[in-house]
């Protein structure tokens, strides 16, 4: 079937731009330029394969047979992520594969399946790893515990909108009509369309369901979001189990095969083989310093609390453009690695079977002089830059006292400076929450 391509001289011009820019922000280390974008515009960034920023990305290849699609971006932008796919092709959409289950990535395969179904074309084929079915179950088992962590970790109407409005509390976490896959797979699966080879690797790194994908006639890696231009997802404090050093280690397996060009589910994409190895390197060598320090420390008997102030990234590696802690950052890194090789229990006794916090809390208030006196000692901590310090104490203080408005209104102001001292979105949307009364610890 022909293939409509309409790209104007302009068009044209943005699309080569779009590889040098991130060259150019590689290259020259520059950490001040916007690297995530969801502008829902089309660049082909190279014969035959296109690539739609959003939130997250799609990434398109023509083949003799029809189109190739890697995820689907989220329900609020699928159908825009179609007509811009429209605008660079009319072919069928042969098969789309999910490079792992989060929202962002197949939310928008309803409108795919609409888009077929209008042009009488087939459906497409969905292809996953077969770990996404049980993915799939998890969300709909804990749907509200989902929509709640996503309210708070998206709190920005900007970020909410990203995600397909996550926090909106009518719609379901994984919504009933995103698309379960056709044909799974476990480790490997070769797959041909047409004219175009793809491998597709499974291996665990921010998901449990992760695959990457290689295009040997292309030279190309889809990386899903093995890569995204911020310091690895592998902490999440409200997510499940994520996976440093098997990420790492598909990371090196992607830099073996030498590719040209680098297409991540966000960010941007990166060309030159030279270019993609040390980026690749480079996050694959941070996560593997976490791990074996990590790992070493927790050999030689050493609790949580002594690692979590002993382990850190150099900030010369943080500065890196593409390894910025702006969304997840190394401290959150770290409590995953404890939980993943350690279990939950942290090494301190008194938190093994710990009282409520709200006994404690008043406990701590009585030999304080009372909460009033705990929330003034947070005030002083706070003044002297000891936001740590700081929290701890007027959490307590708010949770002996949780009716007094001062002392609420003393919580907001230390959790406002907590959060303009802090990079990652994470944090930020944590403490930010934590300002509101009903983002603090329940009281008993």
């Amino acid at each position: 079937m022909a293939v409509a391509s309409v790209l104007c001289d302009e068009e044209r011009r943005k699309v080569s731009d779009l590889i040098s820019l991130s060259a150019r922000i590689i290259d020259e280390g520059l950490a001040d330029e916007l690297t995530n974008r969801a502008t829902q515009e089309l660049s082909e960034v190279a014969p035959g394969v296109a690539v739609v920023e959003s939130f997250g990305h799609c990434v398109a290849f023509r083949t003799d047979r029809g189109l190739v699609v890697f995820d689907t971006s989220n329900p609020a932008a699928g159908r825009r992520v179609v007509q811009a796919l429209r605008g660079w092709s009319t072919e069928p959409v042969h098969t789309i594969v999910y490079t792992h289950g989060h929202l962002d990535h197949v939310g928008g395969s309803i409108a795919f399946v609409e888009d077929a179904h209008e042009r009488g074309f087939p459906r497409p084929t969905f292809v996953a790893n077969a770990a996404i079915r049980e993915r799939f179950a998890r969300y709909r088992l804990t749907d509200g515990w989902n929509r709640a962590i996503n309210r708070r970790q998206f709190r920005s109407r900007r970020n909410v909108g990203m995600v397909g409005d996550q926090a909106s509390p009518r719609m379901h976490f994984l919504p009933d009509d995103v698309s379960p896959p056709d044909i799974v797979f476990d480790q490997t699966l070769a797959m041909s369309v047409g004219n175009l080879a793809f491998e597709l690797h499974h291996a665990r790194g921010e998901t449990d369901d992760h695959l990457w994908a290689w295009v040997p006639e292309r030279r190309a890696v889809v990386c899903g979001d093995f890569l995204i231009w911020n310091f690895p997802n592998a902490g999440n404090p409200q997510k499940v189990q994520r996976y440093p050093g098997e990420w790492a280690t598909a990371l090196r397996q992607m830099a073996a095969l030498e590719p040209e060009l680098l297409l991540p589910a966000h960010g941007l994409p990166i060309g030159g083989r030279e270019r993609i190895a040390r980026v690749l390197g480079d996050v694959a060598s941070a996560l593997e310093q976490l791990v074996d320090e990590v790992v070493a420390m927790m050999n030689a008997g050493e609790p949580l609390d002594s690692i979590l102030h002993s382990v850190a990234v150099p900030d010369e590696v943080l500065q890196k453009p593409y390894l910025r802690p702006m969304y997840d950052e190394p401290e959150f890194v770290i409590r995953n690695i404890w939980r993943l090789y350690g279990g939950w229990w942290d090494g301190n006794p008194a938190r093994l079977k710990p009282p409520a916090d709200g006994e404690l809390a008043t406990e701590v208030a009585d030999l304080a002089g009372g909460a009033a006196t705990l929330a003034e000692r947070a005030q002083d901590a706070a003044r002297r830059g000891r936001l740590r310090l700081a929290c701890q104490l007027v959490e307590w203080a708010r949770q002996a006292s949780s009716e007094d408005p001062e002392i609420q209104r003393v919580a907001a102001a230390i959790y406002e400076a907590r959060v303009s001292g802090e990079t990652s979105l994470m944090a930020r949307a944590i403490f930010s929450a934590a300002k509101e009364p009903s983002g603090s610890a329940p009281t008993t």
